[in-house]
């Protein structure tokens, strides 16, 4: 466990050394094992339940973006600095700080001011994010029964909220002043949410029963 003095000299964005970031590369010499996973498991089985006679029609996973807004930004600046970090760690690729787009009396928000981070993963990137987010990172949830089935725009595109980015492993729970919350978008090409239910299923996505 880490000291007072360690938490108090973290505090209000932590630094550099309190999490090391992940260098996964786009070019790697071994794929990402779920690439061959759908490959090889998921396409055969979504071609066999819905019927597809054109290997185009299969739906893919195109792009996930993770995305951390942080409202507490506007009276503590420095816990962007700390959420940038965090979500290189996770990710292994550099965010982008998200601004105010206009002003709110009310909150005390000015247009411009940072108020969160966000990253869009794609290709290699992307699958080993979702090996590590369905294999080790739900799992340690806390009473983790399973993520909603109903979180669907439309379109076959899913996003999930996670109230705590402590259950990455790349996160160091001593090292952490802020609880931080994030959504994760998954864009597909499938044309229904029953198409994109079915893609992330057999990805492995534990959806609950109801």
């Amino acid at each position: 466990m880490a000291s007072k003095k360690d938490k108090k000299n973290d505090k209000g964005g932590g630094g550099e050394a309190a999490i090391a970031p992940r260098t996964v590369s786009d070019t790697v010499a071994v794929a990402p094992r779920f690439v061959a996973k759908y490959q090889k498991d998921v396409f055969t089985a979504l071609t066999k339940q819905f019927g597809y006679k054109n290997p185009n029609e299969v739906p893919k996973l195109q792009k996930i973006v993770i995305n951390m807004g942080l409202g507490a930004a506007v009276s503590n600046p420095k816990i962007v600095d700390a959420a940038v970090i965090e979500l290189q760690a996770i990710t292994g690729q550099k965010p982008v700080i998200t601004r105010a787009k206009k002003a709110i009396a009310s909150f005390k928000l000015r247009a411009g001011i940072p108020i969160g981070a966000m990253v869009t993963l794609r290709k290699a990137r992307m699958w080993e994010f979702l090996d590590r987010l369905i294999s080790l990172a739900l799992p340690r949830t806390r009473d983790f029964r399973g993520v909603s089935r109903k979180a669907f725009d439309g379109k076959g595109n899913y996003t999930l909220g996670l109230k705590e980015q402590i259950i990455f492993p790349e996160i160091n729970y001593d090292r952490i002043d802020v609880i931080k919350g994030m959504n994760i978008s998954f864009v597909t090409t499938a044309r229904t949410d029953e198409e994109g239910r079915a893609l992330l299923q057999h990805l492995g996505m534990p959806f609950r029963h109801q």
